[in-house]
């Protein structure tokens, strides 16, 4: 028999993530073990994975609590898929899997990854991990105070009212100081930098939307328009049956940025000339506002995912908008 038929089959890995632990199953061996989520714990692991002849390692997305593995996995050059942990729960669903335990999962993601064969992970640069710490500390401050706006009429004419006008200008404040920490970190990183110009050439385009780009969504400029709508989760689902035709909604995706996104295309639509224009035509076509929005964010980063790959900032009604 040849070497290349003796030779076993690359694994493919699983590991479930936990505040404690890692839970892992390697379906070439039927192994299943746990190591400690700690310094040590991903020391080891990824020196016994270093050693394995690997397919995929398939880990779920959960918070911040995968990222660290992740990172000592990625700088190891193992073949890695964070993915959401939607799919992985649709996927367990699909096989008819009800029950549910940490190493049940490892064992699903393991499966998961060798049917699917999920898109591989990058290494992600040091200051792109640090300004998505901030955006997402940013984020927190702007719905807290976003939440005490609410609580501010609710105690009107009482003594509360004015400790929540005190906690509002507090919280403007530090988001005032994370907005300029933000503007640091980019103005300091050449390639950060140089993206932000090329974003923010795009009338209605802010620092805020620029950074949550660079930071959630780095493969803008690398995909087409179909591919990097469906990313942001702005690809609209056809839900049809037989001669019935339903509407179309969109779904999944990455929440973070649609959520930015909206708020520019608002922008967008009274003082960009392209969007502006594409929102009265679908305005005249009798389209419902949510339509029209949504089809402005996707228009907007159809143009930025243009601006980027051609790297040339927005003329107006450009090529860049078209790619």
């Amino acid at each position: 028999m040849s070497e290349s038929l003796s030779s076993p089959a690359p694994a493919c890995v699983g590991i479930d993530v936990s505040k404690d632990k890692f839970d892992v199953f390697i379906d070439a061996t039927g192994q299943a073990f746990s190591v400690t989520n700690d310094a040590d714990g991903i020391r080891g692991l990824a020196t016994q994975l270093s050693q394995m002849q690997l397919f995929r390692i398939v880990i779920e997305a959960t918070g911040r609590l995968q990222r660290r593995l992740a990172v000592a996995l990625l700088q190891c050059s193992l073949p890695v898929s964070v993915i959401n942990p939607r799919q992985a729960r649709d996927f367990a669903r699909s096989k008819g899997q009800k029950a549910k335990t940490d190493a049940i999962d490892a064992r699903m993601l393991a499966e998961y990854g060798r049917l699917i064969q999920p898109r591989l992970t990058q290494n992600v640069p040091e200051n792109q991990v640090k300004l998505q710490d901030l955006l997402t500390r940013r984020r927190h401050l702007v719905e807290f105070r976003a939440a005490e706006m609410v609580r501010l009429d609710q105690f009107e004419g009482t003594e509360i009212h004015g400790d929540i006008r005190k906690m509002i200008r507090h919280l403007d404040d530090k988001i005032d100081r994370f907005d300029q920490k933000i503007a640091k970190l980019v103005a300091d990183d050449s390639d950060l930098s140089g993206k932000a110009r090329l974003l923010t050439s795009v009338k209605g385009v802010g620092a805020i939307l620029a950074g949550t780009l660079m930071a959630h969504l780095p493969e803008l400029g690398t995909l087409n328009r179909r591919e990097i709508g469906s990313l942001a989760g702005l690809a609209p689902f056809n839900h049809d049956s037989g001669v019935g035709q339903g509407r179309r909604h969109i779904r999944g995706g990455r929440a973070v940025v649609r959520t930015v996104l909206y708020m520019s295309a608002l922008t967008a639509m009274r003082c960009n000339p392209a969007i502006k224009a594409f929102a009265a035509r679908l305005n005249a076509k009798g389209k419902c506002f949510k339509v029209v929005a949504v089809a402005c964010m996707h228009k907007l980063l159809t143009i930025l995912n243009g601006v980027v790959k051609s790297q040339q900032p927005w003329r107006g009604l450009g090529v860049a908008q078209n790619s």
